[in-house]
């Protein structure tokens, strides 16, 4: 008997050891050219061979900045929701996993029974028994033995998908502090370009004074003062959009970091500089990018889930053993609950097969294979963005470089014009006009140059985002 018992439990055993369903060996490998060639066609000598840290936006030295950026990732609600999606995927990991341990339960029960008097109804009983006491203890016990590696499979897809869970919340961190540091060069920009508009007026509304006196003198004409006037009024007219653009930026800020509207103005309302970006970036290896992007580690994750849950349905083509187990006691004196004569055991063992399911297994076998085909797709989808995308952001900011140089360059030739003719003009060698439209240029090469320095920022904060840097778990 003990010999027979051994042997269906080795026979038990070594089908258990059975998994079917296709085994994952990792994500094909996607443009293996790129991958060779070590680098991506538009890195140029900017770029650092230093791997990116983490924290990229301290390099920045913008002690503000770094607080939104740690408040943004403490509090925003994309990644609560974030980390509550990671909970929910690692209690549906637990749950697997305890689908393949037995099932054991106990339950006890007092059963008090008085039986009828039927003396008064002509039976030959006589009066009614009782009460009688009855103590009742059992133990059930349920174990689904898997024979063909289901539940195995399943826990390897719930495996994946807390994986997968965990790299949605590091992307999250990486798109927020991105979003924080372009949001802040916007709210740094509006405030230059504010301050610049007031600086305007004041030149502009000393124009206007020295015109009225001169036209007051029968230097000037009506229409000189006319031009001069519109002038300083478009320039003033300019305050109320940025002053609303401002607005804006510090709310958005504030959803950002969790906050409600206006706690973050009395912080952000003194204007500051924009941030001094260091003069390398890092290096975009592609092999680093695969490595470090969330968006792929998330994408390499479904792809395993959808492999594991092939095998999950092929298993149903075949047996499934469960054993069952009982074991209860009954006494009418719960002293004697335990002993070996109160005892009844049942030990049940069942095979199920479905032989005949019309093609049930076989369309839900096609749909995961279907899904695995849609995974793989994705994911070569998801590593084609990824490395198009950083390879735009470091062709962008190159650009951009070069582009502040001349920018700045415009602005000091734009700034030494209008000084000159504003010193021609107080020695009347310069007509009004000529100082307006002096004024003019200097206004707009120095707009544009807050604007490219801002644009600057944001791609910086663009290429570190492309290259997935930004989370800690």
């Amino acid at each position: 008997m003990i010999s027979r018992s051994l042997a269906v439990l080795l026979t038990v055993g070594l089908l258990s050891a059975c998994t079917v369903g296709p085994d994952y060996h990792g994500a094909p490998a996607v443009a293996p050219k790129t991958l060779a060639a070590g680098r991506l066609p538009h890195a140029d000598n900017t770029a650092s061979r230093e791997p990116g840290v983490a924290q990229w936006w301290q390099s920045l030295g913008d002690a503000q900045l770094n607080d939104l950026i740690s408040q943004a990732l403490q509090n925003s609600p994309d990644i609560t929701t974030a980390q509550a999606r990671l909970r929910q995927s690692r209690a549906s990991l637990s749950g697997a996993n305890a689908d393949a341990m037995p099932k054991l339960s106990a339950d006890a029960a007092m059963l008090k029974l008085r039986s009828p008097d039927t003396s008064a109804l002509g039976g030959s009983g006589g009066g009614g028994r009782g009460p009688l006491t009855l103590y009742l203890a059992g133990f059930d016990a349920s174990w689904e033995a898997d024979l063909f590696g289901g539940t195995r499979r399943a826990i390897e897809a719930a495996q994946a998908e807390a994986e997968s869970s965990q790299a949605r919340l590091a992307d999250a961190q990486v798109q927020l502090a991105a979003e924080v540091v372009q949001t802040y060069a916007d709210l740094r920009d509006q405030q230059a370009r504010l301050a610049l508009v007031d600086a305007s007026v004041d030149i502009e509304d000393q124009a206007l004074d020295l015109t009225r006196q001169r036209r007051s003198r029968g230097v000037a004409s009506q229409l000189q003062l006319e031009q001069v006037l519109t002038q300083a009024d478009n320039t003033r007219a300019q305050r109320l959009p940025l002053q609303a653009s401002i607005v804006e930026s510090v709310d958005q800020l504030g959803l950002l970091c969790g906050l409600e509207p206006g706690e973050l103005d009395a912080r952000l309302d003194p204007a500051r500089p924009l941030p001094s970006i260091p003069s390398q970036v890092p290096f975009a290896d592609p092999a680093a990018i695969l490595k470090a992007r969330p968006d792929i580690r998330v994408a390499e994750r479904a792809l395993a889930s959808s492999n594991a849950q092939i095998g999950e349905k092929k298993a149903d083509w075949f047996p499934k053993l469960s054993l069952t187990g009982d074991l209860s006691f009954s006494a009418a004196d719960p002293g004697h609950l335990a002993r070996k004569d109160n005892g009844t055991w049942l030990l049940l063992p069942r095979l199920t097969w479905n032989i005949l399911d019309f093609g049930r297994v076989a369309a839900s076998v096609e749909g995961a294979e279907a899904g695995r085909d849609e995974a793989l797709a994705q994911y070569k989808s998801v590593v084609l963005s990824a490395l198009r995308d950083a390879d735009v952001a470091l062709a962008r900011y190159g650009h951009q470089r070069e582009n502040v140089v001349l920018l700045r360059s415009v602005e000091s030739s734009a700034v030494r014009a209008a000084d000159l003719t504003r010193q021609r003009y107080r020695a009347g060698t310069a007509s009004t006009l000529d100082w307006l439209d002096a004024e003019r240029t200097r206004y707009q090469a120095q707009e544009s140059r807050i604007s490219g320095d801002a644009a600057l920022l944001k791609d910086f904060a663009s290429l570190h985002k492309s290259l997935g840097l930004g989370w800690t778990l």
